[in-house]
């Protein structure tokens, strides 16, 4: 299509480069998708295109076992993690793509290191796993929430980095998606939780206390990015004000990292000639 970007462009318009990252600035990056996506007829028409060739790359990869992708999806309240992963995946067969939400953790994981929960629920050869919120969480309401202390905080960003290298060196690619999504869009988002009938299962009061809290965890995302985007697991900001925008880019970047991998069909082994079938 010829207003579609480039899976390229879509890269190098929202990765947070791991050679500068020191000087990030979350503030400086567009909320709205607009420069890439001038319409949303054009974003719909990508997303649609590449929600299918993700089904096709997936089958593939499903099939030859060569690798694996683990994509996390990380973002502030109402910043659309839910949809994004519905809309990138609507063509995929469940049978190769799990996704884990993460929230308060259960007596089980605080009786494990806070990677536990998180190692066990990785992808095996052949799966695309999300993770709804993620390890990052540890850097994140564990920081702003001060449920941690602050030396604990700091030591896991570098545990984190070590975390996803790990996984990479074995065969799990890891993209991580931040959903970048502006106080005044996220408070249009929840008072539509309080007044659509079929979306106030979603609301929480705790999501206002949050909000309280805006620059803090700005602030604590910034820091995330600048110290966790590595060349191994870069960050991408994903503008989300713009529901079809949004999803549109991931689905290009999620694309895009499985073309990387490559996967074929594999030979099956046999030639067809020696069967017959009534």
């Amino acid at each position: 299509m010829s207003d579609q970007p480039s899976i390229d462009a879509v890269r190098v318009a929202t990765v947070v480069d791991p050679k500068k990252s020191k000087s990030f600035s979350l503030k400086e990056r567009p909320t709205k998708g607009d420069a890439i996506f001038e319409s949303k007829k054009d974003a719909k028409a990508s997303l649609d295109e590449d929600a299918l060739a993700i089904n096709d790359l997936q089958d593939k990869m499903f099939a030859c076992k060569a690798g694996a992708l683990l994509v996390v999806m990380q973002g502030i309240d109402t910043s659309g993690k839910d949809g994004t992963t519905k809309e990138c995946f609507k063509y995929t067969s469940p049978l190769g793509v799990n996704v884990f939400g993460f929230g308060k953790p259960t007596e089980e994981e605080i009786a494990h290191d806070y990677l536990w929960r998180l190692h066990v629920r990785a992808p095996k050869k052949g799966y695309i796993h999300v993770f709804n919120r993620s390890q990052y969480e540890d850097v994140l309401v564990v920081k702003v929430r001060n449920l941690a202390p602050p030396k604990q905080v700091e030591q896991r960003y570098e545990q984190i980095n070590a975390f996803e290298k790990m996984l990479h060196e074995n065969g799990t690619r890891v993209l991580k998606l931040m959903l970048h999504i502006s106080k005044e869009e996220q408070g249009e988002r929840l008072k539509e939780r309080l007044e659509v009938p079929e979306k106030r299962w979603k609301f929480n009061p705790s999501d206002l206390e949050d909000r309280k809290l805006w620059e803090k965890y700005q602030e604590a995302y910034e820091t995330a990015l600048q110290r966790c985007s590595t060349a191994h697991a870069p960050w991408h900001v994903v503008p989300a004000d713009s529901r079809t925008r949004r999803d549109a880019i991931a689905a290009r970047l999620i694309r895009g990292e499985l073309e990387a991998m490559k996967p074929t069909y594999p030979d099956p082994g046999y030639r067809l000639d020696q069967f017959s079938i009534d």
